[in-house]
């Protein structure tokens, strides 16, 4: 339907790929029913638990407890195009809920359970929010908002009813398993997913039945034409974030691929390492960010049994010393893709046809037109940097932003969906980050992206984690400032930060190298894992004396 035909090189595949966009799509539908109708007892999903026995899903169950939580929640007065909220941990309870959403033709809003009262309450009342499923944790966060939208009615708890919450299993257990599905085209709204929100309050992106569609070529690039025999799917990310939903936990559901789910309040790299080793993972979504901390476990390859197939990471930039220590110590190369929220998976990398690059983003998944244009909305020449923009139509863009035409006008340069991020694109094709657009430094005519020097500082041995930000600098505009935490066991001190300078002098260049390192205790993180560098661009310009 959407999907990528195995070949020997990438201009065979590009050559091979047509869309083919079906008029009537319900991703419900889709992830569920139409394997339970030819294998119910094929596996689904599988939940992961450090210690006790593992819990399966089959496609069977799946379809018949969304069909009967479908029929629930239409029961409680939910309707095509009303939305609902998920604010749950990864658990089976999240594909169910899911499936029946769709089923009915509403629109699911996925949030984190990171999320403080007050992140809550902004996107429950900007969404328009009219039901939460939730757990007992969640419904606590809940309680806590002290003036809760209006359009909130209907509140569901997997952790059983409890003072005005719905008892989610007993809505399955007192419906009935089949249900038809409200007919939905390829553009009906789905979900809505926010924006992170590192420049700037957070946007609900909405996308229609085809986002799903849409990304099927972009995943199966990455993880080497998935699905394969034996293959077994898992991400340490959220899946409220599209990188958890639409890069692993619906792709595997609609291929037929099993999904792991593990509960990790906070990444931690030991444990990952467990958990993929005994679930017997073989293919995984691990954010840069993560992949990072893993590199401070010693003697992964003599201590953990892993059955790894295929890595992709995404999000923000994965940098050569990642790529480089993941291939000694994974024995594999990373699979390094691209894309944002509202237009996701449209570059890949896919080492199994040779395309894959240290330091690249990656080339053009099969499908998706994009280009490196400048501020005239023009493509510009090879190695000229610019701003890395998407061609409309593109099955994988969204609708638009709720309620917000100026927003979404403002997101387009003529048909060019515009990133916010800068780039350029070399002579073969790769495409290479350079990061956003307030990200980017500029100093001593020279304009730094900062991905790049993050990258080489978590090479060095002392470094766990660093962001990099250009600090106001009366002779050169802008001088090069890393904030560093370091790993355990190493303390700071002028001579490290001195090491730590000339660390990166040596590997990059005369120009790039941080010419002020400071050490923190934490690094801020979105609730995706990405480095929230506007925190430290302002606590930079208060330190030159300006206002942030």
């Amino acid at each position: 339907m959407a999907t990528l035909e195995r070949s020997d090189s990438y201009s065979d595949l590009c050559r091979a790929f047509r869309w083919a966009i079906p008029r009537r799509f319900n991703i419900g539908v889709a992830m569920a029913d139409a394997w339970a109708r030819r294998e119910p007892q094929r596996v689904a999903l599988l939940d992961f638990h450090a210690r006790g026995e593992q819990q399966r899903l089959t496609y069977g169950a799946l379809a018949r407890r969304s069909n009967a939580l479908a029929h629930a929640l239409r029961a409680a007065g939910i309707r095509r195009g009303e939305r609902v909220a998920l604010l749950l941990p990864q658990c089976f309870e999240v594909a169910i809920a899911h499936a029946a959403i769709y089923k009915l033709g509403a629109i699911a809003v996925p949030l984190a359970l990171l999320f403080g009262v007050e992140a809550l309450q902004y996107r429950l009342r900007t969404a328009g929010v009219k039901a939460v499923v939730t757990n007992a944790g969640g419904l606590a966060r809940l309680r806590a908002i002290e003036n809760p939208p209006a359009s909130l009615e209907v509140i569901v708890s997997t952790d059983g009813a409890d003072a005005g919450a719905w008892d989610f299993h007993r809505m399955i257990a007192e419906n009935p398993g089949t249900f038809e599905a409200e007919e939905t085209g390829p553009d009906d709204p789905v979900m809505m997913i926010f924006t992170s929100g590192t420049t700037g309050p957070p946007k609900g992106a909405l996308h229609g039945q085809r986002v799903l569609l849409g990304h099927l070529p972009g995943v199966q690039m990455h993880h080497e034409f998935l699905p394969q025999p034996g293959d077994l799917l898992w991400t340490p990310a959220d899946w409220a974030w599209a990188g958890g939903l639409l890069n692993v936990l619906l792709p595997g559901l609609y291929l037929g691929v099993p999904v792991v789910a593990g509960r990790f309040e906070r990444f931690d790299p030991e444990a990952a390492l467990g958990l993929m080793e005994r679930m017997g993972v073989r293919n995984a979504f691990i954010p840069p960010t993560a992949l990072r901390m893993l590199k401070g476990v010693p003697n992964i390859a003599d201590r953990f049994g892993l059955s790894l197939r295929t890595v992709g990471s995404g999000g923000e930039a994965l940098g050569r010393e990642t790529y480089d220590w993941a291939r000694a110590a994974l024995g594999l190369s990373i699979n390094e893709f691209y894309g944002q929220t509202e237009c996701n998976l449209v570059l890949s990398s896919c080492g199994a046809i040779g395309v894959g690059r240290a330091g690249a983003i990656g080339r053009p998944v099969p499908g998706h037109r994009v280009a490196v244009i400048g501020q005239d909305g023009e493509p510009v020449a090879a190695g000229t940097v610019g701003q890395i923009a998407v061609l409309r139509p593109d099955p994988v863009m969204f609708l638009g932003y709720w309620q917000n035409e100026e927003a979404t006008r403002e997101k387009f340069v003529g048909d060019w969906m515009t990133t916010g991020d800068q780039g350029l694109v070399d002579e073969e094709g790769y495409f290479h980050f350079l990061g956003r657009d307030d990200d980017v430094i500029t100093s001593s005519g020279y304009r730094i992206g900062p991905a790049e020097i993050e990258d080489c500082l978590t090479g060095h041995p002392a470094v766990a984690l660093a962001a990099v930000v250009g600090k106001p600098d009366a002779v050169r505009t802008e001088i090069v400032k890393a904030y560093v935490v370091l790993k355990e066991g190493f303390a700071a001190s002028a001579a490290l930060a001195e090491e730590i300078r000339l660390w990166v002098r040596e590997r990059l260049s005369a120009h790039e190298y941080p010419r002020e390192v400071e050490f923190v205790d934490s690094m801020p993180l979105t609730t995706t894992g990405k480095i929230i560098r506007r925190v430290f661009r302002e606590r930079a310009r208060r330190e030159a004396g300006l206002e942030s």
